[in-house]
């Protein structure tokens, strides 16, 4: 087994390094790919030192079986041919190709058979906040279909990359010296701030960010689910929050729903709100599960039901979701 990582350098990148040691992932030898910028940079796996290779259009690909790529929708799509043209699975972190009717959009707890039937080769990851969201789902899902969700994203300075988290942390070191902050990942000062704003606005007045949630939600559950999202960036290192509302097609009882929620793949209840025990991404981060809590009965529906969700951002929202479905692909043998 032969893997790569292409945009090793980056925030997911490394996340993908560290999960892929974590998990002891099966593999003979990795191969690390990034920009001329970052070729000729060195990283430690396992003890051995790995010099990252440019990343070219040329037959690097040629013996390698399974690709991580995290390099931005631009590079997944300018490369996707070179990658998968002597049969290696791109598993792509990037918006590059998540709509795509003939590319897969994968979370294993959801729908991991999915991922068998790829024809170009390519598997998309879907995007942090759906993820962790349709995981939570899934386990109501199976109680009863739900018609559909409202749903207020926390989202954390590292889901714009790790200059993003540099940002924040030198945003505060600078007000505390009476300076002005720095700007650049943000529309706005993100320290002592929240900002109601996470990708680019739509005609129809929601973000890009907020539409994902809308469209990968359908296409992951294969439903009629309605999504309505709103998306906040706030100061917080790690780690996305999410708050959701939802409509089942019969009303649920708040005990079922915490023993879904107990029993579902991927999931962690933490619903003790009497000794203050809720999800919060400063216990959570760095984390593999989605964790649920503060789970009740909507006052104004009887087939509604409310929820809080954590869940680390770079991880389950990113790299090791990828990994995930890598590991389910070689469990099923369904690996070139």
């Amino acid at each position: 087994m032969k893997v790569a990582i292409v945009g090793a350098s980056g925030a997911v990148g490394q996340e993908f390094l560290r999960v892929l040691d974590q998990h002891n992932f099966p593999m003979d030898e990795l191969v690390l790919f990034g920009s001329k910028r970052s070729a000729g940079s060195t990283y430690t796996f396992k003890g051995k030192e790995i010099v990252v290779k440019e990343l070219q259009h040329n037959d690097d690909f040629k013996d390698i079986d399974i690709a991580f790529v995290s390099a931005g929708a631009g590079t997944s799509k300018e490369y996707a041919s070179t990658i998968t043209k002597y049969g290696t699975v791109m598993i792509d972190n990037s918006s590059a190709f998540r709509m795509d009717e003939d590319i897969p959009l994968v979370v294993p707890e959801v729908n991991a058979e999915d991922a068998l039937v790829r024809p170009r080769g390519i598997i998309a990851n879907p995007n942090c906040t759906t993820i962790q969201m349709v995981v939570a789902l899934k386990a109501i899902e199976n109680l009863s279909h739900i018609k559909q969700v409202h749903v207020s994203t926390y989202q954390s300075a590292s889901g714009a990359g790790a200059a993003a988290m540099d940002e924040l942390v030198y945003q505060y070191e600078q007000l505390t010296k009476g300076e002005e902050p720095t700007v650049n990942k943000f529309a706005y000062q993100l320290a002592y701030n929240v900002i109601p704003h996470v990708d680019v606005f739509q005609e129809n007045g929601y973000t890009k960010e907020e539409m994902k949630m809308y469209n990968e939600t359908r296409k992951i559950m294969h439903s009629d689910i309605k999504v309505s999202a709103t998306c906040v960036r706030v100061p917080v290192m790690r780690a996305h929050s999410e708050s959701i509302w939802l409509e089942t097609e019969r009303p649920l009882t708040i005990e079922e729903v915490r023993q879904a929620i107990a029993e579902g793949e991927g999931l962690v209840l933490m619903d003790n709100p009497e000794n203050k025990e809720y999800p919060m991404p400063l216990f959570i981060a760095e984390k593999e599960p989605v964790y649920v809590g503060r789970i009740r009965k909507d006052l104004c529906n009887e087939n509604g039901l409310t929820f809080w969700t954590v869940a680390d951002q770079i991880k389950k929202g990113a790299a090791l979701n990828a990994v995930q479905i890598a590991e389910y692909l070689i469990k099923v043998g369904n690996v070139k």
